[in-house]
């Protein structure tokens, strides 16, 4: 009995950590063109990448509105605002949720950036930030920083939420 649970418990963390790996494959390098896209954000309107050519982009994909680790990576970038501004910077939440469940997460945490709905998971597709979850699909938390020209300046994929914030504004700062 123990010996079946444990070769199931490995079999699932398998899946888990190829699946994580296949996800990362495919995602838009440094130094090539962003992906453009247009998504509906949590008040509908629809969000266009080529709406901030002239700012950098902080695209950031995430797996799941009021999910912990979602929700401490959101508050770090509604904290870090202020600081994203000063740089000429825009934050953009990505995730596979519509934009109702995306108006009540930003309600719910007073968060007042666009968070994006890939409902058809097209963007998160693209931007190699798709992956399975068991039977499920969710977005990698991978995040794209685009310079003001449209270009991937860096990528980063699998990141810490608690940490995320201030590595991406030092990012920006280096570059």
């Amino acid at each position: 009995m123990w010996t079946a649970l444990l070769v199931l418990v490995v079999v699932a963390i398998s899946v888990f950590v190829v699946s994580r790996f296949f996800s990362t494959r495919n995602m838009p390098q440094a130094g090539s063109a962003a992906p453009d896209f247009s998504l509906p954000s949590q008040d509908g309107t629809p969000i266009s990448l080529k709406d901030y050519r002239g700012k950098w982009v902080v695209l950031y994909f995430y797996p799941k509105d009021f999910t912990s680790g979602c929700t401490v990576e959101a508050h770090n970038f509604q904290r870090d605002q202020v600081e994203f501004a000063a740089r000429n910077a825009v934050i953009l939440g990505v995730s596979l949720d519509d934009p109702d469940s995306h108006r009540r997460f930003c309600a719910k945490e007073g968060l007042n950036f666009k968070l994006l709905a890939d409902t058809s998971h097209h963007v998160s597709k693209i931007y190699g930030s798709l992956m399975n979850f068991g039977v499920a699909q969710i977005s990698a938390r991978n995040t794209f920083l685009i310079d003001p020209q449209g270009r991937i300046a860096r990528a980063f994929a699998n990141v810490n939420p608690a940490r995320h914030s201030a590595e991406v504004l030092s990012a920006i700062d280096a570059l």
